[in-house]
Order: C-alpha cells, then sequence, then structure tokens
C-alpha cells in the first residue's frame, strides 16, 4: 500500500525506551532533511503529532512522519541494531539511489 513504512520489533523496543517519561500521545518523528555529502540525511526527536503527518502504530509506540518526509520514506523498513561498533537507527529505504562513504546521507 503506497505511503507506508514498517517497524521491525527492535526498533519498536528501542523507541519504547527512547519515549519513556515523554508526555503522553508523543512518539518518535523522522524528518528527512537536506545536508550531507549526497543530499538528504534523517533526523529524528520525541514529538507530538501534527494535523498533517502520517502516524505509524506498533505495539502502543509510534513514529511520526510529515508529508514531505514521507515521500522520501515510503516503503522504508525501519529498524535498530545494536552491535559492538555501531547502535542505531537503520533505514532499509527502498528509495534511495545512493549514500555518502560514511552511510549517513543518501540521495533519491
Amino acid at each position: 500500500m503506497p505511503g507506508e513504512i514498517t517497524i521491525t520489533d527492535r526498533a519498536t523496543e528501542k523507541i519504547r525506551k527512547l519515549l519513556t517519561g515523554a508526555n503522553e500521545g508523543h512518539g518518535l518523528r523522522v524528518n528527512v532533511v537536506e545536508g550531507g555529502c549526497s543530499g538528504y540525511g534523517y533526523k529524528m526527536e520525541i514529538d507530538s503529532a501534527a494535523a498533517e503527518d502520517k502516524v505509524f502504530e506498533k505495539n502502543g509506540v509510534r513514529v511520526l512522519l510529515g508529508a514531505k518526509s514521507m515521500l522520501h520514506l515510503d516503503g522504508t523498513e525501519m529498524d535498530y541494531k545494536d552491535e559492538l561498533m555501531r547502535s542505531g537507527f537503520v533505514f532499509n529505504n527502498p528509495n534511495v539511489k545512493g549514500t555518502c562513504g560514511c552511510g549517513t546521507s543518501f540521495s533519491t
């Protein structure tokens, strides 16, 4: 279905921990912002939903996306990796055409 993202169980649990102590109804906002050597990057913050947001819920956890970010994230799987050398959210984004050498920015 167009306009969808999926959130893995690992990402859901990490978001739940991040939202501990946040106001009820808040979620993790994921924005695609201009910047980086490839054109775009991901920015995340705890926020409340705006009227125009697309809200995804899984097991009581909310991920918030604005309309512009949704254009870049449609079909994306949001995961969380916790590894010895690197931990963080991972976006398996089918819209990405290229990434920078350090892997923090992308182009569509």
